[in-house]
């Protein structure tokens, strides 16, 4: 069954009344489809982010898909998807950010400040250059995010991103978090500590540039923290850790598809996912204060 047909199946039911009415509109479908595929990605990576403390990089490398934007824009990629400057602008960003991060021998936080700093300047220049030339809502949606621009073709770059993600982190993963962890051990026991470093800068970067469209570049970077966040609070284990914050970060970005829809709110759909997800951590930092048996947990 192709997607054309399995979203035609969808609205005639929802039309039927077999289904909730939001999702008689094809972008409704679409979005949740987005939402589906990005949401347990960040979730399960954002446990990733929390343990190797790389919370500034995922900010970080969210607002660079803004220069990457404005870039595609000024080569002359369509402004609905530049797709080949956002993700080559923003690996470009990660990898040698990581790399000078080795080698130079300034703080991570400092570092990532010079970057994003530079970045922005560039990105708003660039901008301003072509601001007669494109509509202010373009950038409000790269920005903010909206269920209204997710298209077939971003729902195949999000399932491509997807699965290349899973099949690469999903088998390395005990590795990648030994050595977030403990690096030495990990390079005691074999773990090629700076191979898995390079592989997790470009993961969350490739996460961060397909989630774009959905979230949008400045907010991009709460879904990988906030719901492992809120995750960690609660879990008492490493496994509870990771699939709470999939399952977290899942329902986050579908009920904040969802809401707006639903009750006709003027919100951005990158705006109300980040906010449930601020409502699940500070619902899990309420459970972590009033139930004994978490507050021994290490956060």
């Amino acid at each position: 069954m192709s997607f054309e047909v399995f979203r035609q199946l969808i609205q005639e039911w929802a039309a039927a009344g077999y289904l909730p009415e939001a999702l008689a509109y094809g972008f409704v479908i679409n979005a949740l489809l987005a939402g589906a595929m990005i949401g347990p990605v960040l979730g399960g990576l954002g446990t990733l982010v929390v343990v190797k403390r790389f919370a500034f990089f995922s900010e970080a490398v969210g607002h660079a898909a803004l220069t990457g934007v404005a870039i595609g824009i000024l080569l002359g990629e369509p402004y609905t998807g530049p797709y080949g400057s956002l993700f080559g602008y923003c690996l470009l960003f990660g990898i040698l950010l990581n790399f000078l991060r080795n080698r130079t021998g300034l703080s991570p936080d400092t570092l990532i400040g010079v970057f994003l700093s530079v970045s922005l300047a560039l990105g708003a220049s660039l901008l301003l250059m072509l601001a007669g030339k494109i509509n202010v809502h373009i950038l409000e949606n790269v920005l903010f995010g909206s269920v209204l621009t997710v298209s077939p073709e971003d729902l195949l770059v999000l399932g491509i991103v997807a699965l290349l993600v899973v099949a690469l982190a999903v088998p390395l993963y005990n590795r990648i978090m030994l050595a977030s962890f403990n690096p030495q051990l990990a390079a005691v026991r074999g773990v090629a500590v700076k191979t898995l470093d390079y592989l997790f800068v470009v993961l969350v970067t490739l996460v961060t540039v397909a989630a774009v469209k959905v979230i949008g570049a400045i907010l991009v970077g709460a879904l990988l923290v906030i719901p492992a966040a809120a995750a960690r609070l609660v879990s008492q284990s490493l496994k509870g850790f990771f699939f709470a914050s999939v399952l977290i970060a899942t329902l986050s970005t579908l009920a904040g598809i969802l809401l707006p829809i639903v009750f006709d709110l003027p919100i951005p759909s990158g705006a109300a996912i980040i906010l449930v997800a601020g409502v699940c951590f500070a619902l899990a930092a309420l459970a972590r204060a009033l139930v004994p048996r978490l507050q021994g947990n290490p956060a």
